[in-house]
């Protein structure tokens, strides 16, 4: 009884739920057949050691009538230590799982048995302790566990360096900001509105040779101060323009870039990118509500000049 107790109690709901979900076929078919009986923890508890307690006080009372007082306790004492004890408790923390699997009808023909006993003292339980016990970890500790599970850890885990780094970092994104994400105005690759596709003139390049080297898919576009942000443009439409033609770009189409709340979650700014209106964003501090710029953010993308005029201008405070 003592190992059923430790092997069965030791196995939670969610650990149980987890195994049928994605454990090995064996580990299935032995975790579906615990999961009825472990879910109602306080009567599985009270009913073990209910037995638990008889069989250990039934042994002794027995050797008493075959043997001498001294021996009845010696041989109760010694049989109870190991057979009833050590040895039970030390296969079923093991094998828990398979052993309370092979062994599941005869835990529910004690439950039936000792049920009238059980049960008032289980729902005593209930009533005091709370039905169930939540076996879920918090944030931090996931991340914890990920970590564990990592090969880099030494612990047998099989998770690689990179899969860990994804998942805490998917983990950390509730709690981080557009704040935490941004890179500030002074470190970001910008032109003036009034410059040409020619030369750039803080800089012995050219300006497509500029956009070149920079990389970027994307180009911010200011007017006058590089924090008075006015719309983007696309590298991939630059391919009509000739350098030898010093377009304007005020001459290009510059579309809207959306402002959000330097305090906004990087899940709802991911959430935001993922509709295709935009895959860069103004980081702002605002005054307003965080909704009411978040819904802001979330209109459709509008055309900013064309033609050489600017049809939406927009001032952005970093």
């Amino acid at each position: 009884m003592s190992g059923l107790t430790l092997g069965l109690m030791s196995l939670s709901v969610v650990d149980l739920e987890v195994l049928i979900k994605a454990g090995q076929p064996q580990e299935r078919k032995n975790a579906e057949k615990i999961l009825p009986i472990v879910k109602n923890q306080h009567l599985l508890l009270c009913t073990l050691l209910i037995g638990n307690a008889m069989a250990m006080e039934a042994l002794p009372i027995f050797l008493d009538a075959l043997l001498p007082a001294w021996g009845a306790i010696l041989i109760s004492v010694t049989l109870i230590l190991t057979f009833g004890e050590i040895i039970p408790q030390a296969v079923c923390s093991r094998y828990g799982l398979s052993i309370g699997a092979k062994l599941s009808i005869v835990v529910r023909f004690i439950v039936m048995v000792l049920f009238p006993l059980a049960y008032p003292i289980s729902k005593l339980l209930d009533w005091i302790l709370g039905e169930k016990h939540s076996a879920l970890l918090r944030r931090a500790e996931l991340k914890t566990l990920v970590d564990m599970h990592g090969n880099e850890a030494g612990k047998g885990g099989e998770l690689t360096h990179d899969e860990t780094t994804i998942i805490t970092g998917a983990l950390d994104l509730t709690q981080k900001t557009a704040k935490d994400a941004m890179t500030p105005i002074s470190e970001t690759f910008s032109l003036d509105i009034n410059c040409k596709l020619d030369e750039y003139a803080r800089t012995p390049w050219k300006t497509m040779g500029l956009i070149i080297r920079k990389g970027h898919s994307r180009v911010p576009i200011y007017s006058g101060n590089p924090t008075n942000i006015i719309g983007l443009i696309l590298v991939k439409t630059l391919i009509r323009c000739r350098p030898e033609d010093e377009t304007p770009i005020r001459d290009l189409t510059i579309r809207r870039i959306p402002r959000v709340p330097d305090l906004l979650p990087l899940y709802d700014i991911m959430n935001q990118f993922q509709k295709g209106h935009s895959h860069m964003a103004i980081v702002v501090k605002s005054k307003n509500d965080v909704n009411e710029t978040s819904q802001k953010a979330n209109s459709k993308p509008t055309m900013l000049g064309k033609g050489g005029r600017i049809t939406w201008p927009l001032t952005y405070f970093l």
